[in-house]
């Protein structure tokens, strides 16, 4: 039940990090605070497509 997903970098766009959620319990979209290292700070990560 468990899916890969991207996260991307809501400030560049960057899709930096790859992540698995199940989608049985967590049906919207993630998001995480996350380390970017375009940005050089920590900013929210959001799931792509």
């Amino acid at each position: 039940m468990r899916d890969r997903v991207t996260l991307a970098c809501t400030e560049c766009k960057q899709r930096n990090y790859i992540s698995s959620k199940n989608k049985k319990n967590n049906t919207e979209r993630i998001e995480l605070k996350k380390y970017c290292k375009f940005c050089k700070t920590h900013t929210t990560h959001r799931e792509t497509k």
